[in-house]
C-alpha cells in the first residue's frame, strides 16, 4: 500500500481489500484517460480519478488489443497551481517500470531537484513526436506531506528584507557564472560559504536555529524525491476527501524563492496555519512539465 495515500485522506485504509476497491473505482469511473502505443500488441494506459479538489489516484498498466487492462502500479497525486520554475529539465525512466522522474537545477536552490513526473505519459507522447531528451520549459511542483508543523515567522525590518533579496540575487548570478566555468565566481562562492558557516556557528551560541534559517529545501532519507522543507505560507485552503470525509490542508508555500503547493492531512498538522507563518515538514515532491 502506497505510503502517501495518507496524505490525500486515505489514512484509515489498512487492508488490501479496501485498496483494491478504490483502484477498481479509478479504473471504472475514471475522470481522465491517456493511452500511448507501447508495442505491437499492447498499449500503455493511465486512468485518473479525483477524490477531492486537486487530489486523486493515477492507475497505470497495459491494455491489450481486446481492451483487457492489466494494472501495473498506482500513485496518489496532488495537482499544484501556477509555475514553480523555468529551467532545463532532464527526464529519466525508472528501471523497474514505465514511470519517469524529472531532474531540474534551479539556481535559487543550489541543488538538483529530483521529482516524480506526474505527466510522464504526456512526456512519452512528446518523445514519440519529437524525440526530445532535454527540455527548457516551465515546471509546476507540488508536494504530499504525511505530517508537519507550523512555526512562527521571523520578524524582519524592510532593510533586512532588501538586504537578503540583494544577497540572493548576487549568489544566483555567481552560481550561474560558476556553472559556466568562471574560476573567480567559484572562489567567491567558496569564501562566502566559509563566512556563512562561521557566522551561523557564532549565532547558534545565542539563538535558535529556526530564527537564523528562514527557509530550506534539502534531500531527506534514501529516496531521491523526498525532501525536508521549511517555507513561508502564502495561502491556506481546506479540502475534503470525498470517500473518507477526511479534512486536508492545501498550503501555498515559498521555499527558497520557489513557490508551490503542499497537501497535508489536517489532523497530522501541529499548529494553526496562517499566511505569513512557516510550514516545516517532509514532502514527496511531484511535478508537471508544462509542454
Amino acid at each position: 500500500m502506497h505510503q502517501y495515500l495518507k496524505a490525500i485522506g486515505f489514512g484509515n485504509f489498512s487492508t488490501k481489500k479496501e485498496l483494491k476497491e478504490i483502484l477498481a473505482q479509478v479504473e471504472k469511473n475514471f475522470k481522465h484517460q491517456t493511452i500511448i502505443s507501447y508495442n505491437k500488441s499492447t498499449d500503455f494506459c493511465e486512468f485518473r480519478k479525483e477524490f477531492g479538489r486537486g487530489i486523486g489516484i493515477a492507475l497505470y498498466g497495459e491494455m491489450d488489443e481486446n481492451e483487457n487492462f492489466d494494472a501495473d502500479y498506482y500513485i496518489p497525486y496532488f495537482n499544484g497551481s501556477g509555475i514553480t520554475t523555468f529551467s532545463e529539465v532532464i527526464v529519466e525512466k525508472r528501471i523497474d517500470r514505465e514511470q519517469y522522474v524529472g531532474i531540474c537545477e534551479d539556481p535559487k536552490v543550489g541543488i538538483s531537484l529530483i521529482f516524480c513526473l506526474k505527466n510522464g505519459i504526456e512526456y512519452k507522447k512528446e518523445c514519440q513526436l519529437g524525440g526530445m531528451s532535454k527540455l527548457n520549459t516551465s515546471v509546476t511542483f507540488s508536494g504530499l506531506a504525511l505530517s508537519g508543523k507550523i512555526l512562527l515567522p521571523v520578524q524582519k525590518s524592510q532593510r533586512q528584507i532588501d538586504s537578503v533579496s540583494e544577497a540572493s540575487d548576487n549568489r544566483r548570478n555567481l552560481l550561474n557564472a560558476a556553472r559556466n566555468g568562471d574560476q573567480s565566481a567559484i572562489e567567491t562562492l567558496t569564501l562566502d560559504d566559509i563566512d556563512i558557516y562561521s557566522q551561523v556557528s557564532r549565532r547558534l551560541l545565542y539563538e535558535d536555529v529556526f530564527t537564523i534559517v528562514d527557509t530550506y529545501f534539502m534531500p531527506y532519507g534514501v529516496e531521491c524525491d523526498i525532501y525536508s522543507i521549511m517555507g513561508e505560507i502564502l495561502d491556506v485552503s481546506e479540502a475534503e476527501n470525498q470517500i473518507t470525509k477526511e479534512k486536508l490542508y492545501q498550503l501555498r508555500l515559498d521555499v527558497n524563492e520557489l513557490q508551490f503547493d503542499v497537501c497535508v492531512p489536517k489532523k497530522e498538522l501541529l499548529g494553526e496555519p496562517e499566511i505569513g507563518r512557516r510550514f516545516k515538514g517532509t514532502i514527496w515532491l511531484q511535478g508537471d512539465i508544462n509542454f
